[in-house]
């Protein structure tokens, strides 16, 4: 069974990109945040489309847009908020963890 929490965050501009990304291909609005073992910092986060939350998900919804974490990646995120921000360097999906104790220059990897 999903559980819908505030142990994770999505913001409002995140869904506003997963709700166009996703409407472009015909799919529903969820994004999955995942972490991986890897990384030049030791772990990293990926981001993927699912069709639907699975058993033991945590999710959390903004404007209708969902964001899907499963429960062993939960311990590495929670109290983390997925932003997606614009700037010289692109664009791209950020994570503000505070469960990372340091993270690399791009921001796609952190250590705990």
């Amino acid at each position: 069974m999903a559980t819908l929490a505030p142990d994770i965050a999505l913001t409002a501009s995140a869904a506003a990109r997963v709700a166009a990304i996703a409407a472009k291909q015909n799919k529903p609005a969820i994004l999955r945040l995942s972490v991986e073992g890897g990384g030049c910092s030791g772990f990293q986060y990926k981001f993927g489309f699912a069709d639907a939350p699975e058993a033991g998900d945590t999710i959390a919804e903004t404007d209708g847009v969902r964001l899907v974490v499963d429960d062993i990646s939960l311990d590495l995120v929670r109290g983390a908020s997925v932003d997606y921000v614009e700037s010289l360097g692109g664009a791209a999906f950020r994570v503000d963890n505070p469960v990372a104790a340091s993270g690399c220059g791009c921001g796609t990897s952190f250590s705990v």
